[in-house]
Formats: C-alpha cells, structure tokens, sequence
C-alpha cells in the first residue's frame, strides 16, 4: 500500500513506522516497510522557450529552457520538444539515474547545457520514445521529484481471509482513520452522463445463485494509449503492470476500491449483449486473455455474448473480446459473483488472479456501482470517450 495514495483519502498523523505498529496491533500485520525514492537528484521543472534546427545535424534541435531563475542552451533529439510546454530539465550537475552525473557538453558544435528528458533517463520507465510528459501546472524550477511526490513509503499487508474489506488502498484508509482518529474521504464520483441516443447493450442473469447482481456501462469514442504518468506509478509501485489506459483504469480502481471490473471491447460483443450463465452441453473448453485454452465444466460460471463464452466470471476475460490498440467502444462490467463459485472455478483451473481472489473472499455487493462509475469517469478522462446508453443493473 502506497501511503501516498493513502494520504487521498486520510491524513496521516504519524510516520510511517508507528503506522505499520498501529496497523499490526490492529491485526493487519505489516510484513514490510519499504521506503521508495527517486534514483536521480537535481532534476527540475523545465520550460522550453524556444526550439531552433540544429544548424549541424538534421535530426538534432536547439532548446532554449529557463527554470526561472536562470537559462540555458540545451541540445535535443526528441521528437515531442516544443515551445512553450514544461518537460523533465537536468541542468549541469544534475544526477541521472544509474548514477551518471551530467556535464555541459558539445553536441555537433553546439554546447549543451544540459539535458531535456525522457522516462527512462530518470529510472522512471523503460519509455525513450519522446520527453517525459508531465503535469502543465508544475512551478517551473520546483525539483520535480518533490513536484511529482516521487518519494512514497509502502507497507506490505498481510490481509486475512476474514477481512476483504481491507483489500483495497479505501478499505484501508477507513481502517487508518479509526486507527487515528481522522475523518474518511471518499473519491469524488460524478454519475456519468449519457452523451445522447446510440448504442444500447442488454444484460441477462441466467443464474442468479451464481451471480446476484451485474451492472455495466456502455462507452464510445475511446482512444487506446499509454495512462498518464501518475496512474502508472500508482500501479507499478502496487507491483502491477501498466498495459494501456483503458485497461489500466479496471487495475486502478480495482486497487483502490477493491472491486474487480473487466473491460470488453463492445464492438467483439456479438449480438450486443451479456449473458452470465453456466456452460452449454457443447461448451467444452475455452481460451482465456493469456491464451492459454481451459477446460470447462458443468459449474463454471461464464460471461458470455449472443455466439458464447467471452469470460470466466470473475477469474478472467477471453482472448477474444479483450481491449486491443483499435478499441474504441468499452462495455464496462462491475459485478458480485458468488465467493464459493469463483473459489470452486479457481481452484479447480489452478488459476488465481487479483480479481478472483478478492471475489473468492467477497466484495460489497453494494460498492458495485459506486466502483462503476468511479471507472466510466477515469476512462472517459483518459481515454477521451463518452457515456453512450443508461447504466445497466440487473
């Protein structure tokens, strides 16, 4: 648990080590405190004024970036550098990741001084395909990593079986505003509004034992990319993968409410429908997103369209209607599945992922939609898409 994310939704009154003492009288024991912090120094704000040609080489550019108190004349080869916009700035001095510390230096007969900046350079990302992009509203000349809240400390919590409530960056924060006295404070959560008349989808429980309640939203207009900076980090400090925005928004929401979600691409929907329901006679195996093909029997639940299956519910989505580059429509799923059907599919498959194992323990079935439209807001401002039908709740 970051306590940086924590901090969202509680004020923390205490350091980080008489926190996890707190937590673990509390009977969450905390097996690990790790302290995170950034593996560069002296990295700031930058504010390019001006971007001329190289007059030497084609593929070069001559940057004019300030940090406000001071100017400096900066060779660059990234194809997103412009005028006007604030980017990662290591000036003289300055300490890259790996230890490298940076010197002024001639590039194709033209000093350098100093270096604009990509993730990978700072340690923050494997991504070199352009300048870190980074929040406009930074005060140029503020060391960025202060500016981004680069330093976090993180508990590792062994969470029992009996409190699922705690499964989640929320579910603890509640446990940490008791623990200290402070007020919660819950996220912000606007119900999405539909942009107008379009596509509809039709949900059906055929088998309500297995699954008491499945809601879902309907979004157009998306357009697949990489999450923004703060997202990733969330996730990749959690120990998660960032994998685009669409699909990331499902894992962070997950991470901080505690409630799985699963996104479909609505436009691989055959038939523009969901239906939970046991498998068909003829239904015998099916091949899920890591592709690897499962064998299905008689009590495995499935989410599927007009054709077959799409999903084992609550354990994971199909090859086949997963979020690709192309994606532009979402079905959003948000849903309570019984914890002894998922528990039975799990085992049985020997498969365990983050969403199973917070369904095998149960979720609040009244946090479905709360979590719903938590992400339909995050993945319309991400993704720069729009609500396209009536939330549906069956």
């Amino acid at each position: 648990m970051s306590l940086n994310w924590l901090t969202d939704f509680v004020d923390l009154t205490v350091e980080a080590q008489a926190l996890a003492d707190r937590l673990t009288m509390a009977g969450l024991e905390v097996e690990a405190l790790e302290e995170v912090t950034p593996g560069f120094s002296g990295v700031v704000v930058g504010k390019v004024l001006n971007v001329e040609r190289h007059p030497q080489a084609d593929r070069l550019q001559v940057a004019e970036v300030t940090t406000g108190s001071q100017t400096y004349r900066v060779v660059c080869g990234a194809p997103n550098v412009q005028a006007g916009v604030l980017y990662p700035f290591a000036p003289p001095g300055a300490i890259l990741a790996g230890g490298h510390r940076l010197k002024a230096a001639k590039l194709r007969g033209v000093l350098s001084e100093g270096m604009l900046l990509a993730e990978d350079e700072l340690g923050l990302s494997a991504d070199h395909v352009g300048l870190m992009e980074i929040p406009q509203d930074l005060p140029v000349g503020r060391d960025l990593a202060a500016a981004l809240g680069l330093a976090d400390a993180v508990l590792e919590i062994a969470v029992t079986a009996n409190r699922p409530d705690c499964l989640s960056v929320l579910g603890l924060a509640r446990e940490v505003a008791a623990l200290l006295d402070q007020p919660l404070r819950h996220p912000e959560v606007n119900p999405a509004q539909v942009a107008g008349p379009g596509l509809e989808a039709r949900v059906t429980i055929l088998d309500p034992v297995h699954c008491p309640r499945y809601a879902a939203r309907l979004m157009t207009g998306l357009t697949v990319a990489p999450s923004p900076f703060w997202m990733r980090r969330r996730l990749q400090i959690a120990g998660l993968r960032a994998i685009n925005n669409l699909v990331d928004v499902t894992n962070y929401v997950l991470l901080e409410f505690g409630q799985p979600l699963h996104a479909f691409d609505f436009e691989r929907l055959r038939g523009g429908e969901i239906v939970v329901r046991l498998p068909k006679s003829s239904e015998r195996r099916f091949t899920t997103l890591d592709g690897v093909e499962r064998p299905l029997d008689p009590e495995t639940l499935l989410i599927c369209d007009a054709g077959g299956p799409v999903a084992l519910a609550g354990v994971m989505g199909g090859l086949d209607s997963e979020v690709t580059a192309s994606t532009t429509q979402v079905l959003l799923e948000s849903a309570y599945f019984n914890p002894r059907t998922i528990r039975r599919t799990g085992k049985r498959l020997g498969l365990s992922t983050e969403a199973s194992y917070r369904f095998e323990r149960g979720v609040d079935p009244d946090g479905v939609i709360h979590a719903l439209e938590r992400a339909t807001q995050l993945m319309c401002e991400v993704g720069g898409g729009q609500v396209a039908a009536k939330r549906l709740d069956e």
